[in-house]
């Protein structure tokens, strides 16, 4: 009996843990460690396993889309050092003061142009955190809401091109990555969209939520700086990042790694042309990439630790039990998928959940045929974006939240992990509400790629 509890106890542990001071990355690890040897004392986890740490880690090193991390980490970086994201910062924040909470929709935007330019998760929260959270706290709003706001609009590059996942995806279903680019494009923005609807009328029910400049403060800030070179200042460089990034991408002109590298060269190249390259700016700027990427790659190592243990001991058996014992339906199936996927987004990491789930079931829907509801053609680029979706939830419930403890490692010491949870709740059930519509209208993935492929 304790041994089918181990799976429960590691669960139980880490998330004890979690709220302690020690950095997420070793909790993950020494709980993985901890659990294993238990493990081998009753038989159920050798010993000699803990040598297939190493070659899953060296993964990531053998990877030419994760070698992207780093690239899109620097361009992030410099990105901030030549203010051009403070600065499209300010020009969204200047159009949308008037607007009932204003900085929050700007960070949502924000949160999509983000996407378009890295398709980097971690980059993107990272980034946001440390330009948006100071002037939202600054300006009065509720932390929970601030820190929610930034999690889930950096989660948005999971959908909008270029996306890593998308590609991983692209790769291990039988699809064209063009294609589901095509198609995550209109349910990215309708995410976005629900994220604004929210963050408007939680403005308007709840104004101290998201303090509202008054029409007298905007006048003066209006008349104080110049909305046109503010604009031109702010829009004009992400939009040649974007077009470098993500226009090379959907060109098929260069794969996701060399357009991190475009991406990293014209952030570079932006930041030499507006002077903030000198006093020893790009030395720091690597040295801070280079604590960032370390920070990311622990968190990795810690989480592929932590679910080899778990699986290990039996973590995902329930999983395999409810397939095989259940007798369902192509929408049973279907929502079984979905459902599990949300589900192994509190215990694994995103790659962690591709490698297992799709395997598992993407062979199986694939094939089901839904009828008039949706041509069977289009069922695995339907089932792609569904994943892809549901998977943004994974960056945000705990335990395995990596963007929560991205926030965390770079927000002010201030900032609670509590206040990271409560933040993210209303969030992951717009998520989940997206993942219902597209469910409900295939349309929403269909419609941009046939209009662009079909002859």
């Amino acid at each position: 009996m304790i041994v089918d509890l181990l799976p429960l106890f590691m669960f139980v542990t880490l998330m004890a843990l979690v709220f302690t001071s020690y950095p997420i990355g070793f909790v993950l690890g020494g709980t993985a460690a901890l659990f294993g040897l238990i493990g081998s004392l009753f038989g159920v986890f050798s010993f000699v396993e803990f040598f297939n740490f190493a070659p899953r880690v060296w993964t990531v090193a053998e990877n030419l889309q994760i070698i992207a991390v780093p690239l899109f980490v620097f361009m992030g970086v410099m990105l901030e050092r030549s203010e051009i994201a403070k600065d499209l910062l300010a020009a969204l924040q200047l159009l949308l003061r008037p607007v009932p909470g204003g900085i929050a929709l700007a960070v949502t935007l924000m949160g999509v142009i983000f996407a378009a330019i890295t398709g980097v998760v971690g980059a993107s929260v990272i980034v946001l955190t440390l330009i948006a959270l100071p002037p939202m706290l600054a300006a009065g709003y509720r932390p929970s809401l601030a820190l929610g706001v930034i999690a889930a609009s950096s989660t948005l590059g999971i959908l909008i091109p270029p996306s890593i996942l998308l590609v991983f995806l692209g790769e291990m279903l039988p699809m064209s990555v063009g294609f589901l680019f095509a198609g995550a494009m209109a349910p990215g923005l309708l995410l976005a969209l629900l994220y604004v609807l929210y963050i408007l009328i939680l403005a308007l029910v709840d104004p101290a939520a998201a303090p509202r400049a008054t029409a007298a403060e905007a006048r003066l800030d209006r008349a104080r700086e110049p909305v046109l070179p503010i604009l031109v200042r702010g829009i004009l460089p992400p939009a040649a990042l974007i077009v470098l990034v993500m226009g090379s991408i959907l060109t098929g002109f260069v794969t996701i790694t060399e357009s991190a590298a475009v991406g990293a060269a014209g952030a570079l190249l932006l930041a030499a042309a507006r002077g903030k390259m000198g006093g020893g700016a790009l030395a720091e700027s690597l040295t801070r990439s280079t604590m960032i990427i370390g920070m990311i790659f622990l968190l990795y190592i810690g989480a592929t630790s932590f679910a080899y243990v778990f699986r290990s001991l039996g973590g995902d058996e329930v999983i395999e039990m409810s397939i095989a014992a259940g007798a369902f339906g192509p929408w049973g199936i279907l929502i079984l998928a979905i459902g599990t996927i949300f589900v192994m987004g509190f215990f694994f990491d995103v790659l962690e959940i591709l490698l297992i789930a799709v395997p598992l079931f993407g062979p199986i829907v694939i094939l089901l045929d839904f009828g008039s509801h949706i041509p069977q053609p289009d069922v695995v680029y339907w089932f792609a974006v569904l994943v892809a979706i549901t998977l943004q939830t994974s960056f945000l419930t705990p335990p395995m939240g990596l963007s929560l403890f991205y926030i965390k490692g770079v927000a002010p010491p201030s900032i609670a992990m509590r206040q990271i949870y409560a933040g993210i709740v209303p969030f992951v059930c717009l998520q989940l509400l997206c993942v219902g519509l597209v469910l409900a209208w295939p349309e929403t993935v269909l419609y941009l790629p046939h209009l662009l492929f079909d002859p």
